[in-house]
Order: C-alpha cells, then sequence, then structure tokens
C-alpha cells in the first residue's frame, strides 16, 4: 500500500490520505482575508476628473493626488474615508463631498462600499457646488 498511485496492483487499492480537506468555514475565513487584501476602489470615470483639470489646470495635482490616493484605498465605511481624507463629509444617499485645494474646489462622488466603486458625479468650484439644488439627486 506504500506505492505511489500510479503503481496500483489492483483496482481495489486506495491511495493513503494523511491530510483533511479543510471544512467550508475555513475556505470563506480565508477568502474575506485574501479579498480585503487585494481589493481597492474602483474609480468611474477618471474621464470626467482629466476633463475637469485640463479646463481648471490649478486643479490638477490635487485631483490626481485624490485619484490615486482613492484608487489605493480599501473603505469599508465612513469612518475608513475619513481616515484618508479628513475634510469628507456625508450628504446622505451614499454621497459624499470632498474638499480638494482647500476647498477651492469640490468633488461629490457615490460610494458603494460592497462592491468597492466610487462614481464620480460633480467637479467644479465651491462657488458652482453652492448652486446645486439638491446635492442627494445629482
Amino acid at each position: 500500500m506504500d506505492s505511489p498511485f500510479w503503481q496500483w496492483k489492483t483496482m481495489n487499492e486506495q491511495p493513503r490520505v494523511d491530510y483533511e480537506f479543510p471544512n467550508f468555514v475555513t475556505i470563506s475565513k480565508i477568502f474575506v482575508f485574501l479579498r480585503s487584501k487585494i481589493t481597492a476602489m474602483r474609480i468611474i470615470s477618471k474621464k470626467t476628473l482629466v476633463k475637469y483639470y485640463t479646463a481648471h489646470p490649478q486643479s490638477k495635482l490635487m485631483l490626481e493626488d485624490w485619484y490615486e490616493k482613492t484608487k489605493k484605498a480599501n473603505w469599508k465605511n465612513f469612518a475608513d474615508i475619513r481616515a484618508t481624507f479628513n475634510t469628507v463629509s456625508s450628504v446622505g444617499n451614499q454621497r459624499y463631498v470632498f474638499n480638494i485645494k482647500g476647498n477651492d474646489y469640490r468633488l461629490v462622488v457615490i460610494i458603494k462600499f460592497h462592491p468597492s466603486h466610487v462614481l464620480i458625479r460633480f467637479v467644479g468650484t465651491h462657488a458652482e457646488y453652492d448652486r446645486i439644488a439638491n446635492i442627494t439627486s445629482i
């Protein structure tokens, strides 16, 4: 019985198993752990930022900085966002407002924590942001 499986003499012999398969709970815990390590926020769409900072070059550096930090983030709740950007505000309906470049610009996004998506809804100056009638509907 110590022979490798390819050298079985008869069909009745079975290979020796020296290990146990992990149960479903163990596999689930491993999957959750790995997913938490490899996920990052998916930003939809960077074209909106590029279009804005092409027209307003003074905002480019700060918007690119926001993009890079957000892309690498692994946010699960508002506290995680606040840890990355301390000037962020939650305005309801899954919308968050980021102050960019010392409050010169505002960025409004929708954040879906599961499956880690950020949807850019508005980029503009503080004055343009003030003219929005209902921020929770944009």
